[in-house]
């Protein structure tokens, strides 16, 4: 089972690390594809249509605005095929400003109807076609005499298309914007323009070519989209928010140096830009610059950097403070929760303050990812079950009806983890296929769903291992694969499928009793995670009876997770710290710890380790000779544990009831004259059921031990035959083994 920082881990934040903060200032601008648009919507309000036809266009309305730029002849045919009455009055629309002069584009905007005053048309200001003419009008009056201008040529070019058959400029005349051009053409109108562009005409060129930038950001590879950053930083090194993007491509793969350069660059040039007439307000550069100061300190989270995160979270709080911004203050408040959770301190209070606050500002993202981080601490602290899922219920409401289509993933993701860490593997599948089937999912680029979130990542990396603990080990392969190809290693989330690959590959090799091929996995699996590595080097150093060792390093586990409180571990530091105490066979010695790690199981409903741990105690009293009382505490444990458990704990499970049972009847080794031959018969069985679940992950170790019992077993009920085939068995397995048994008692 994975740890609770392992299975339960989200940035409370966004999931990509990044407070996003509108620091270009202008979000869209007038094309000539949208005055098209705009005249089709013109002409809808101005002329009498029939119903059929009306309702025809209004379901166009929104895949024209919100869809790719058409060609315009396309535009026309998609129009026409609804009313070519609206089409023609449109086309002659487009003609008079296209074939005519700049004042006839001019007067088509002053002529349009006003959204707040429009009350008996489809312009109003709270309908589709209203919000669309207000955004049009607002964008078109921001526009300087030179971009207009510019605007009426793209507008001839977009039109006249359509007669010489090449594709349209859809985003003004200029060649430059076109990012893979940038450095070629744009360099040759500096130099060779005989009236250059004003230099705020060059910075709206290079803002125009972030945009585009921006909007290929999901589609383009990093690679790429670095090589158009740097064609852009040569034109303009100056420019901040190219140094802004640079910054959030670098986070994609997790380039450290280059991610914190590339902020730090935006700070410099943000403050220099800072003296050309901006103000500190919401539209000013200081709004930037408090949401880039967050970034820095989530930057700083990332990189386990407290005291500098502390520091840059500070400042952002401090500007924000000046300018009275509750947004990014509520944003404070949020990372400061989480720096306190990463320090492994107890933030419960400032986390339910956070989500009081995000609530009275109407903040719903920010209240839920407040409340699905109390719900990770109170997993973490043994808050029962149903308390955990009524929280994510009513946090699922809030998204579907914001439509957070992000934090639906993180709740799924949430769900998953909780459910496996309570032990129930098949709800915990469940949750996880219910993600991986989500068909609300918001398309990025050409139909593509966004599943390469850390949420994605996460689910898949539970089914992963939910498989490899079944022995599906083509399945686990395939899922792997996909993991991989989804993200890469160098990619921010790579991280999880890296530590989930490495410790199937060890549990499967360790099953395998190829410890050789396991021990070289500690060095990689340390790396991304030092208390996982240290836990599966003691596990080896126990296997290769180098006990003294094993100890040691399980002993500097139990501290270390005395101190981060990680409940489950500590749990398995003790059952193997247990186990050690058994090789020397110190079977009294280990109920105390045995019994420490039950008590600690049970408080935080941890059923799996609970009942793992009870398996423990069944040996342990085995061991020390009282099998019936083993047999009973074995019953309490066996049905959680066919139900939700491993392939290989139903395995050990079914053997260790087989030796109670054999103990029960009064058999002693090769002498059973009073031994009970209906319950050896019931242990043969029990032993076959065994063979099947140790079959299916090649665990020869386990199976000699099997058929060394069942030889026995069956020579004391008479079945000569079957007693060969067992010893058959054990004999081929010793050889191919070739190493000596363990001794039986000294292994549950």
């Amino acid at each position: 089972m994975a740890s609770v920082h392992e299975s339960l881990y989200f940035n409370p934040m966004m999931t990509n690390g990044v407070v996003h903060a509108n620091v270009f200032g202008i979000k869209d601008w007038v094309t000539p594809y949208k005055i098209s648009v705009l005249a089709l919507l013109y002409e809808m309000t101005a002329s009498k249509i029939s119903l059929p036809k009306r309702r025809r266009l209004n379901k166009l309305i929104l895949p024209l605005q919100q869809g790719p730029d058409l060609p315009f002849e396309q535009f026309v045919w998609t129009v026409e095929e609804c009313c070519p009455q609206t089409a023609s009055a449109v086309t002659l629309r487009l003609d008079e400003m296209a074939n005519g002069e700049l004042r006839d584009m001019e007067h088509f905007f002053s002529t349009l109807p006003t959204p707040f005053t429009s009350f008996d048309t489809e312009a109003y200001k709270t309908s589709v076609v209203g919000l669309f003419m207000r955004h049009m009008l607002l964008a078109y009056n921001k526009l300087s005499f030179s971009q207009v201008y510019k605007l009426y040529k793209s507008l001839q070019q977009y039109y006249h298309s359509q007669e010489e058959g090449s594709l349209p400029a859809l985003t003004f005349e200029w060649s430059d914007m076109d990012l893979a051009s940038t450095e070629d053409t744009v360099g040759d109108r500096i130099d060779k323009d005989d009236s250059p562009l004003h230099k705020s005409e060059l910075r709206f060129v290079t803002f125009l070519q972030v945009s585009c930038a921006i909007f290929k950001y999901l589609s383009l590879k990093p690679a790429a989209l670095q090589e158009e950053l740097n064609n852009m930083l040569k034109f303009n090194p100056d420019f901040a928010e190219a140094h802004y993007l640079n910054y959030l491509n670098s986070m994609r793969v997790q380039d450290i140096f280059l991610s914190a350069h590339s902020l730090l660059h935006y700070f410099d040039r943000l403050i220099l830009s800072g003296s050309e007439g901006k103000s500190n307000g919401d539209e000013g550069y200081g709004r930037s610059l408090r949401y880039a100061a967050l970034n820095l300190a989530s930057l700083h989270c990332r990189f386990g950097h407290y005291q500098q995160a502390n520091l840059a979270l500070q400042e952002a709080i401090r500007i924000a403070q000046e300018s009275n911004d509750h947004v990014c203050l509520q944003h404070c408040l949020s990372w400061l929760y989480t720096l306190e959770q990463m320090k492994g301190s107890d933030s419960t209070v400032l986390t339910e303050d956070s989500v009081k606050m995000a609530a009275h500002f109407c903040l719903p993202y920010l209240a839920s990812l407040g409340i699905q981080s109390l719900v990770q601490q109170g997993a973490t602290q043994g808050k029962t079950a149903h308390k955990l899922m009524d929280a994510l219920k009513d946090t699922d409401i809030l998204h579907w009806k914001h439509s957070l289509s992000e934090l639906i993933e993180i709740s799924l993701a949430q769900t998953t983890s909780i459910w496996r860490m309570y032990g129930k593997s098949t709800m915990s599948a469940q949750q996880a296929q219910l993600l991986l089937n989500m068909s609300s999912l918001e398309p990025v680029n050409f139909g593509v769903h966004q599943n390469n979130t850390e949420a994605f990542a996460v689910a898949l990396c539970h089914l992963a291992e939910l498989h490899a603990e079944q022995g599906l080990y083509r399945a686990v392969s395939e899922i792997l694969r996909h993991l991989k190809e989804q993200f890469p290693p160098h990619t921010q989330h790579a991280k999880l499928w890296m530590l989930c690959d490495l410790k199937i590959q060890f549990e499967r090799h360790m099953n395998e009793g190829k410890y050789h091929l396991a021990e070289p996995l500690i060095v990689a699996m340390s790396a991304l995670d030092k208390t996982q590595g240290l836990y599966r080097k003691a596990l080896v150093l126990k296997v290769l009876n180098r006990s003294t060792e094993a100890y040691s390093v399980l002993q500097r586990l139990q501290v270390l997770c005395d101190k981060t409180k990680c409940t489950e571990l500590a749990i398995r530091v003790m059952l193997s710290t247990a186990e050690l105490h058994w090789e020397s066979s110190g079977f009294s010695t280990a109920l105390p710890l045995l019994l420490q790690a039950l008590a600690l199981a049970r408080q935080h409903h941890l059923q799996s380790l609970a009942s793992e741990t009870i398996l423990h105690l069944a040996f342990t009293q085995l061991m020390l000779g009282v099998p019936e009382q083993a047999l009973s505490v074995l019953h309490e444990a066996i049905e959680p544990v066919l139900a939700h458990g491993s392939v290989m704990d139903k395995g050990r499970a079914l053997l260790l009831m087989a030796r109670c049972q054999m103990d029960v009847a009064g058999f002693n080794g090769f002498v059973a004259f009073s031994a009970d031959l209906n319950t050896l018969a019931l242990a043969v069985d029990t032993l076959s059921e065994a063979a099947a679940y140790f079959s299916k992950l090649n665990c020869k170790e386990r199976l000699r031990e099997i058929h060394y019992f069942q030889a026995l077993l069956y020579r004391t009920l008479g079945q000569n035959s079957q007693c060969n085939k067992s010893a058959m068995h054990f004999r081929l397995l010793d050889q191919e083994l070739q190493t000596p048994a363990p001794p039986v008692s000294m292994r549950l």
